[in-house]
């Protein structure tokens, strides 16, 4: 743990690992590598690595640089202003806009040398105006198939309309192909199978119809990690970046993700003591003194809330880690404060930091040990981190 870390204002932070993030980069890349020797392909799919959402809290331009400096092949946002943000930081790699674009916006995807996805035929028209006005060269976009998340997407039904379409959009090329799993990491039935199957069959219309593409992809993380059949020519990790895994079920497929893709997590949630307060037994703590002291007990405050990414669902049942002990978070989470219940801790002292996310010591809890305790994912939690909250990135 930072000790010295030394900021002003408000002592709450969280701290991003960049070493972290290029070990799993590389660590997927390895794994791509491996299974990839074992088959029949020739080389390992390139990386999409997805920063989305503030690359899920993390903080979008410095994840990306250290991600580009790793060796990430291509990026992907949500949108063309997350895209934007990325091209302006100075990021080089393609970059693939995933829910693609609103009318309006294909100038300024144009301009930031943004790809983007093609989710309904008519936004090829779009496209196409605006590659024919402002390039003398094709301008490639990926098209995302619908087989069976019933999202965003062009149906298989479509792809007629798709394909005379395009055969009236001189300036555009079909670089990729995707589509995206309603849930990779479930192997206690065969969506993904019944997925996989349509987008196979949907490939074969289209070489039928003279239409194909270098990149086709529709592994994510949990299909990285443990599907190696669906990893196409381009993989898209996203939360196994950032170093955890989905949650699967059966819960033994976990054991068998963490074995093939050890993970480092990135994150760290810190903050510190900011009271110290010894309470008599039957006082109550905080809002509607939903906790009221059985003991003698000592009641730390602690300077994070709910507005920095605490979830309320963690009142009287979450737990901080002080000077490598466990001490149990007491009474309702509110939006800047948490209490927690120091009366085991006799050493603890005001100013002392305290863990909300990561490691002290011995002692340990990460976003996706949390996230499983209050019934969320790991990357809700990711990206619900405050944005008053400092990023601090360390190597």
């Amino acid at each position: 743990m930072q000790r010295g870390i030394q900021f002003e204002g408000r002592p709450v932070w969280a701290e991003i690992r960049l070493s972290a993030l290029a070990y799993n980069l590389r660590a997927i890349r390895r794994h791509l590598k491996g299974a990839t020797a074992q088959g029949a392909r020739r080389e390992p799919p390139k990386l999409l690595a997805v920063v989305k959402g503030n690359a899920y809290g993390h903080g979008a331009v410095p994840v990306a640089r250290a991600l580009s400096r790793a060796g990430a092949d291509w990026f992907g946002v949500t949108c063309t202003a997350e895209g934007a943000e990325l091209r302006e930081a100075g990021i080089r790699e393609p970059i693939l806009v995933l829910t693609g674009f609103w009318a309006g916006e294909e100038n300024r995807l144009l301009e930031q040398r943004l790809t983007p996805a093609i989710t309904r035929c008519e936004q090829l028209r779009l496209l196409e105006r605006a590659a024919a006005r402002k390039h003398r060269r094709k301008v490639p976009f990926h098209l995302k198939i619908e087989t069976g998340m019933n999202r965003l997407g062009v149906a298989p039904a479509e792809l007629g309309v798709f394909a005379r379409t395009l055969a009236h959009c001189p300036h555009l090329y079909l670089e990729g192909i995707f589509t995206h799993f309603a849930s990779s990491e479930i192997f206690s039935n065969e969506q993904t199978e019944s997925q996989r199957a349509v987008f196979e069959e949907t490939l074969g219309r289209m070489q039928a119809l003279n239409l194909s593409a270098p990149l086709v992809h529709l592994a994510n993380s949990a299909a990285v990690a443990l599907r190696p059949d669906t990893w196409g020519t381009m993989a898209r990790p996203g939360l196994v970046l950032y170093g955890y895994h989905q949650s699967y079920d059966p819960p033994d497929q976990s054991a068998a993700a963490d074995a093939e893709l050890p993970l480092r997590p990135a994150l760290a949630l810190r903050s510190r003591l900011i009271s110290l307060r010894d309470i008599l037994p039957g006082q109550g703590v905080g809002y509607n003194h939903r906790w009221v002291a059985p003991r003698p007990s000592r009641i730390a405050v602690i300077s994070a809330g709910y507005a920095d990414g605490i979830p309320r669902a963690l009142t009287n049942r979450g737990r901080v880690i002080i000077r490598g002990q466990f001490a149990p978070m007491v009474g309702t989470v509110s939006m800047d404060l948490i209490t927690a219940d120091v009366t085991d801790i006799p050493e603890a002292r005001l100013g002392d930091v305290a863990t909300i996310y990561g490691a002290d010591g011995v002692a340990s809890q990460y976003v996706s040990e949390v996230a499983h305790q209050v019934g969320t994912v790991t990357s809700d939690l990711c990206c619900a981190l405050g944005k008053r909250v400092p990023r601090l990135y360390l190597r």
